[in-house]
């Protein structure tokens, strides 16, 4: 028996049955009696409606993550991948080329086969909620500007890839993660700059109460901020949100235009407060430092495992290469990945509790941010009494009750 064969597959059904056993748990745990924190935010209707959302989307996380596997055990064990493989090299191209066609060719086979479920929940569930503010079109030109976006950035990226692999040996891992360490750098204001106005409209904050609040508390904490803008975030949905981007002095506070809405002056200034907090205890480049260690251990490995025919044969390859290497390491580093995945949650919701404390210290009080989080969880339909399981495994943020029981404890 393949020893990497039984691996892929035994890791593919772990992470399906521990992510599955989390949904199921979540079901458990829903409770019909409103936390105290919540009674005067929620109606027992809307407390019940929220536990619908979940329940549906559950449901439809079920359906969707046993789609998933079938489909992936099937690729596997007809050697789907090699058909693939067999047909684009049957052009003729260079090895980068035919490997930047067999990703090119994955990825649009994956995203036609997921595109149905995706329209299933942007405009039946999110729609059926009162979220959903996408139109058709909205819908279509989003897809037709991630594609150019991964045309360009991923394919760049990809290409350099397989070059370096193809051309520098034993040291090709160290220059790919040299190139994707600076990629992860440079994201921040490339993002801020360039890819978020493909997508969103943001227009400056207008002069008034609350971008002289912003500015002062910006000036108090010494936390210089070029941009305060307005997003149109209820283009897409009514849901609401708050983000920071980019780096040193090229700093932007995007508040989603359905927050303003929904929140008060101090409300808003509370969660920027947090946002700051960010910042502030340098939790991004702690994030951007953890990224790229984790890229170098994954391109180490990666070289390795180059062109193991044992591993190629638990694919049913014909040829071995190195595109076809890079794609099923990632699928054996799978175990390994999802470890560090719940390393980074942790130190993920860590982070979020540190925010919290920073925007309490630098407020003067809780009070707001904890009004914040209840408008933002009612909002959004947010599961107050997720399992352990479930935290452990998928959330990057606390549960919000744990938020609020931290903040209203703290000195």
């Amino acid at each position: 028996m393949n020893i990497y064969f039984c691996i892929i597959i035994g890791a593919l059904l772990l992470e399906f049955i521990l992510y599955n056993l989390a949904r199921h748990l979540d079901l458990q745990n829903i409770s019909t009696s409103l936390p105290n924190e919540f009674k005067a935010h929620y109606s027992e209707s809307e407390y019940a409606r929220s536990q619908e959302y979940l329940m549906e989307n559950t449901r439809f996380s079920y359906l969707t993550s046993s789609f998933d596997l079938l489909l992936i055990l099937m690729v596997i064990l007809f050697g789907l991948f090699n058909n693939v493989d067999v047909w684009i090299r049957g052009f003729g191209f260079s090895p980068i080329v035919t490997g930047l066609l067999f990703f090119g060719i994955l990825f649009l086979i994956q995203d036609i086969i997921s595109t149905p479920f995706s329209l299933y929940r942007t405009f039946v569930i999110e729609e059926y909620y009162g979220f959903n503010k996408t139109t058709p079109k909205t819908y279509l030109l989003d897809k037709i500007k991630s594609y150019i976006l991964l045309f360009i950035i991923g394919g760049l990226i990809l290409f350099l890839i397989l070059f370096f692999f193809n051309r520098f040996g034993d040291f090709a891992w160290l220059y790919a993660w040299v190139v994707l360490s600076a990629f992860l750098v440079l994201i921040q204001p490339v993002f801020t700059l360039f890819i978020a106005p493909m997508f969103n409209t943001f227009t400056p904050l207008e002069d008034g109460g609350l971008k002289d609040k912003i500015n002062a508390f910006a000036q108090k904490v010494n936390f210089p901020i070029s941009r305060i803008d307005v997003m149109d975030g209820s283009r897409r949905s009514s849901k609401s949100n708050a983000y920071f981007s980019g780096l040193g002095k090229n700093k932007r506070i995007a508040l989603f235009d359905t927050l303003i809405e929904k929140h008060g002056e101090d409300e808003l200034l509370s969660i920027i407060a947090h946002e700051v907090g960010h910042y502030k205890k340098k939790h991004h480049i702690k994030g951007i430092i953890m990224g790229v260690i984790q890229t170098g251990i994954m391109f180490f490995l990666l070289s390795l495992f180059l062109n193991n025919e044992i591993l190629f044969s638990a694919f049913k390859m014909e040829n071995l290469s190195v595109y076809a290497s890079l794609l099923f390491f990632s699928i054996l580093y799978s175990p390994i990945e999802l470890i560090m995945s719940f390393v980074g949650n942790a130190i993920s919701r860590k982070h979020e509790f540190e925010a919290d404390a920073f925007a309490k210290s630098s407020i003067g009080t809780g009070e707001y941010l904890i009004e914040g989080l209840k408008k933002l969880t009612v909002t959004n339909l947010g599961n107050l009494t997720p399992h352990a399981l479930t935290v452990w495994l998928s959330y990057s943020h606390p549960p919000v009750l744990s938020r609020i029981k931290a903040l209203n404890n703290s000195e």
